[in-house]
């Protein structure tokens, strides 16, 4: 009886083991092989910025993300070749008149070509700061260490250009020695530390998000150093940004003839995303839709060449989805109507507009009713522009893409009731004439 108790006790045992060890290999399995995790080729300096230093240990990462370099293929609603937005969609020529989108606003390309752009642009002139840099360069990381945020903004752009001679690279998201992604641009640090929250604490699926908060954030110049600035003090979701600039009474630039104190937004892609969209509540990253991981061999590696996944949809979309021809046609479906919406609203917002300049031109000392239809312009346009400098035709969030564009309408219907009330003028409430100031 005693034998035959410990064959018991030993086959438990055995099954246990063999259980624990099966649990190893799957999470094993699942895990990212490290290229040369136990000794690397060449020792890489803190805030290095020249990447192909840090491709000599991660060459499958480096080479692929070189291919942001050639990859200039596009979407239906965006992509990589550089296309002109004001070609595209005429209307933004007047929804940015007066400021330097009017004159260039080209669709962002791949990080390789960050610099290049950057230095390139008809938006850049001799009042340009180094702020414009911030999100550029694999240089910035360093030179923030050095000089701080504020010198680095307050830099004359020619100036500041002279330091900086490498695109985005691995110094941008990667921290040296351990390749660990970490928030180096010290506006975005500012900004979790404004809301109480430590990034240090993010798991590392989190970091996969965070980590492209570097750039891809809403952002603002502040005060004469035009320090690069993130709007999150009272929290990332619009009401609370746009409160913020409520209270500081900032504006990007007064619309010509109009008045209104205008706002432009950036590049809002992690606020978009994190308020409430379902991939991200799902605990789906950035990296896991825009970077999927790729074998070579036996190394898994997270590519490196960032781009839409409608371009690679087996290998971006595939790893959740079986039916991945449904997940395009939904993509293109919900793009589509966002994109539909959004026209929509600029044409809203340009009958807005039109309306104002007209009741400013006839009476521009009126007062509380012009200055409600400005308000109102100016909450129309920043809502419109949330949506449409996001880039994703409002895909990584539908909701709240159709949500704020919806708002945006109905506040340009406003404005406009509002200048054509302020002036007693009925005809200024006709839609689809833009206003032309008399000769």
């Amino acid at each position: 009886m005693k034998k035959h108790l410990t064959t018991i006790i030993l086959s438990a045992v055995i099954v246990v083991l063999a259980a624990v060890l099966v649990g190893i290999l799957i999470f094993l399995k699942n895990q990212p092989v490290q290229q040369r995790a136990t000794e690397p080729l060449v020792d890489i300096k803190a805030y290095e910025p020249d990447s192909s230093k840090w491709g000599l240990n991660f060459p499958n990462q480096y080479d692929s993300l070189k291919k942001t370099k050639t990859n200039k293929e596009d979407t239906q609603f965006g992509g990589s070749s550089g296309f002109s937005w004001l070609e595209r969609d005429p209307r933004q020529v007047i929804l940015f008149g007066g400021y330097g989108f009017s004159k260039e606003y080209n669709d962002d390309r791949g990080h390789e070509w960050s610099l290049e752009d950057v230095n390139n642009t008809k938006r850049v002139n001799e009042k340009t700061p180094g702020t414009c840099y911030a999100c550029k360069s694999s240089n910035n990381p360093g030179i923030w260490n050095t000089i701080g945020l504020e010198a680095f903004s307050k830099m004359p752009f020619a100036e500041l250009g002279k330091q900086i001679n490498e695109p985005i690279g691995c110094a941008n998201c990667h921290e040296a020695g351990t390749m660990k992604l970490t928030v180096n641009n010290p506006a975005v640090i500012a900004g979790f530390e404004a809301q109480g929250i430590d990034w240090t604490e993010f798991s590392r699926q989190e970091m996969r998000t965070v980590v492209c908060a570097n750039c891809h954030v809403e952002y603002y110049m502040a005060g004469e150093s035009k320090v690069l600035t993130v709007p999150w003090e009272d929290g990332t979701d619009i009401e609370s940004i746009l409160g913020y600039y409520e209270n500081i009474g900032f504006k990007d630039w007064e619309y010509p003839e109009a008045g209104t104190a205008t706002l432009k937004a950036q590049h809002p892609e992690y606020e978009f995303f994190s308020a409430g969209s379902t991939h991200y509540e799902a605990g789906v990253a950035c990296a896991d839709c825009h970077m999927p991981y790729v074998r070579d061999g036996a190394a898994k590696y997270s590519m490196h060449d960032i781009h839409s996944p409608l371009l690679n949809p087996e290998l971006a979309c595939g790893a959740c989805h079986t039916d991945v021809e449904y997940v395009i046609s939904r993509v293109n479906e919900i793009q589509g109507q966002v994109s539909d919406t959004k026209i929509a609203a600029e044409d809203a917002i340009i009958d807005a507009i039109t309306a104002i300049k007209a009741a400013n031109a006839i009476s521009p000392n009126d007062g509380a009713l012009l200055d409600q239809a400005r308000a109102f312009h100016r909450k129309a346009q920043y809502l419109w522009d949330f949506v449409s400098a996001e880039n994703s035709t409002g895909f990584h969030n539908p909701e709240y893409a159709l949500k704020l564009l919806a708002e945006a309408t109905n506040y340009a219907r406003q404005a406009q009731m509002l200048a054509a009330q302020s002036v007693g003028n009925p005809a200024l409430l006709t839609t689809g004439v833009y206003y032309q100031p008399p000769e």
